[in-house]
């Protein structure tokens, strides 16, 4: 009788915060900051952080000042990749700490997971999300049958500690993203899960996220964690 196939061990979980109050975008840049140096450093614990932001935009390390059209509301920049991006209420982000030393030292494998990530957790609530080749983020079809972007990723990485992540349009003010050219691509909308007809609360969103975040770890290929002395 053939033996059964050995399951997949469990992911080692880093510690998680949920807020349920929006967190100001300086304010949680500093704590990310402080966050990566500690688990760089060995004395901080690996952290999946959700929450929102009140009204902001950001500016990656690609940032065109052509693409700032009407900066309404604050102008951060930050360290992570790509361009201008907008956070508020409404719109749940996930900010990602993690020790790739631990789980796979390899960047682009880390993004495409955050990426199969945010797209099975939108599967969920029964949106057909995407990549699309040539463009960052997360792509699904408008209620007019147009491409637009309902999550946006950008990432850095600092001695192997990651920073930042994504963020996922549950049902924020979609015209505040007008102030910007949203990463840079000028050609499609932005949508969310309210515009779509989806009526998803944070709790229900961030349940669906972490009961998906054991693959999205496993998916790292994540080697032995040393034990420290």
């Amino acid at each position: 009788m053939a033996s059964a196939a050995p399951q997949p061990p469990e992911p080692v979980m880093p510690a998680w915060r949920r807020e349920d109050t929006p967190v100001p975008y300086r304010e949680a840049l500093a704590a990310m900051d402080a966050r990566n140096h500690a688990i760089a450093a060995g004395d901080g614990e690996e952290l999946i952080w959700l929450l929102e932001h009140p009204p902001v935009y950001t500016g990656g390390t690609s940032a065109d000042p052509a693409e700032l059209c009407d900066p309404r509301f604050e102008v951060v920049p930050t360290g992570r990749g790509g361009r201008y991006t907008y956070h508020g209420p409404g719109q749940r982000v996930g900010y990602l700490m993690l020790d790739l030393t631990q789980r796979g030292r390899d960047v682009r494998r880390f993004v495409h997971a955050i990426e199969d990530w945010v797209i099975e957790t939108l599967g969920d609530f029964g949106v057909a999300a995407r990549r699309a080749e040539g463009r960052i983020g997360i792509w699904c079809d408008d209620i007019d049958g147009s491409e637009a972007k309902i999550g946006a990723i950008g990432v850095r990485v600092r001695r192997w500690v990651t920073m930042h992540g994504f963020s996922v349009n549950l049902d924020p003010d979609l015209s505040h993203f007008s102030g910007i050219v949203p990463c840079g691509i000028a050609d499609y909308g932005v949508t969310s899960l309210a515009r779509l007809g989806k009526s998803v609360s944070i709790e229900q969103w961030d349940e669906a996220l972490v009961a998906r975040a054991p693959d999205f770890l496993r998916s790292l290929e994540t080697p032995c964690r040393r034990t420290k002395t």
